[in-house]
């Protein structure tokens, strides 16, 4: 792992008051007082809306892909294919991705990220005539690209900055930049593109909404190669300290962690959930239209709605795992109710009344949604001290596999026996995963060694 006391930083702004906790070194013999720096705060904000930037792109199409599909002619399942991009593209690329996080710090994956989040909206931004629809895709596929440099980043982020008391909130504040790009990309699109109008109007409402977006992803690449920082001047915690003295062999950690029984077990359950949130996200503009004609806008909203309540999950989630450390008992409790909440979800879907949707949405998002980063800490605790970037990169390569395959297997039973039993699949695969995440032992390692400390 990168040696966090070596790292370059800029030391005009990390000067001012800092928080202290005295520790003993776990590679000294004497007291070392640990500190965390003030400037945390503004490299988690920065992330948060860089991450945001590019995870709005994600259903950019599909969230209006009828106006997607009468402007540029393409069938629906090309437009689906906008969004499952993101997916195929992260499985092949997430090992040199963490490879290069791993060796060379968040500052240089991020500027890497940034500029391909941004260098793809420009793209977009030509792709507005009908029959530069493959333009549009490749945009969206050099986005997609970018997006390995970003997923991987929240429990790694956390760990370099912050102190063990605040390490499971920074994370969850990190996967809500993820989940906050989402919302707006549920929100927007459907608010910005008409899809009652006529193919010139929907083309110039797409100028607008890719203009929009090349702009502020322009504006955020600057941010984050002026003022987005490496690492502290020193360790946060015990924990941290302890990560940075290690010598890091990557292929060696894949193999410890493909051989650790409790992760493999999290890599499917935690794959399970998010791959079904990724299937009811990319097909819930149609999932809404089925029985509420029209109703365009409100399948964005309730698709924003499912997102929020997600990140009022997340962070809530984030406070108890900080306050409890009870890392087991959390994800368990949240995966049995995103059970529920999918249960809640099929069976109000089709009630008549929209507004009982939308509440169903809010239970369903809150656990579903906010089980995103429960997991992402419970996996750098059951590895410790592997690196949190290999970690959660591993972990993220899981879920756009069940990601992929439950999509395509969703759209396809829409079709084939329709929405309430292609709902109750879902629901079925969630409960295997609650019974694998219970088979998880509570072998809380980082615990471990920062009690040691």
């Amino acid at each position: 792992m990168t040696d966090l006391k070596n790292m370059e930083v800029c030391g005009s702004v990390m000067d001012g008051v800092a928080e202290k906790g005295a520790l003993e070194s776990p590679n000294k013999k004497t007291p070392v007082e640990y500190k965390v720096f003030p400037i945390r705060w503004l490299v988690l904000f920065i992330f948060v809306l860089y991450s945001a930037s590019n995870s709005m792109q994600w259903l950019q199409y599909s969230i209006i892909q009828d106006a997607v599909v009468k402007h540029y002619g393409v069938t629906s399942i090309t437009v689906y294919w906008t969004s499952m991009v993101y997916m195929i593209t992260y499985i092949p690329l997430i090992f040199p991705a963490s490879y290069l996080l791993d060796k060379t710090g968040l500052r240089t994956t991020t500027i890497i990220g940034s500029f391909g989040t941004c260098a793809g909206a420009w793209l977009k931004v030509f792709s507005v005539p009908p029959d530069m629809f493959w333009l549009g895709f490749a945009g969206q596929t050099v986005v997609a690209v970018a997006q390995v440099f970003i997923l991987n980043v929240p429990p790694r982020l956390a760990a370099v900055w912050f102190g063990a008391d605040q390490v499971s909130s920074a994370c969850s504040i990190g996967v809500f930049g993820n989940q906050l790009g989402v919302a707006l990309g549920f929100l927007l699109p459907p608010m910005l593109v008409r899809s009652t109008g006529t193919p010139e109007e929907i083309g110039a409402d797409l100028q607008i909404m890719f203009y929009l977006v090349a702009g502020a992803t322009s504006v955020l690449f600057v941010f984050i190669v002026l003022f987005f920082k490496s690492a502290p001047p020193t360790p946060p915690s015990a924990a941290a300290d302890l990560g940075s003295s290690l010598d890091s062999n990557f292929l060696q950690s894949i193999k410890k962690l493909l051989t650790n029984r409790n992760y493999i077990l999290l890599l499917i359950s935690y794959g399970l959930n998010v791959g079904v949130f990724y299937a009811i996200s990319t097909l819930l503009n149609e999932l809404v239209l089925t029985y509420y004609p029209g109703a365009n806008e409100d399948a964005g909203r309730i698709g924003l709605v499912i997102v929020v309540a997600g990140m009022v999950g997340s962070v809530v989630c984030g406070l108890v795992l900080d306050k409890t450390h009870r890392f087991k008992e959390t994800t368990l409790a949240v995966y049995a109710a995103s059970v529920l909440g999918m249960l809640v979800f099929t069976f109000t879907l089709d009630c008549g009344y929209i507004a009982v949707v939308y509440f169903s949405s809010i239970v369903l998002g809150f656990f579903m949604a906010g089980y995103l980063p429960v997991g992402f800490e419970f996996a750098s605790e059951v590895t410790y001290p592997e690196p949190e970037g290999t970690t959660s990169g591993i972990l993220n390569a899981c879920v756009q596999v069940f990601g992929i395959v439950l999509t395509l297997l969703f759209e396809w039973m829409l079709g084939a026996a329709g929405d309430r039993w292609a709902n109750l699949c879902l629901c079925g695969l969630l409960a295997l995963g609650t019974a694998v995440t219970a088979a998880i032992r509570s072998d809380l390692r980082r615990q471990a060694a920062q009690n040691k400390a």
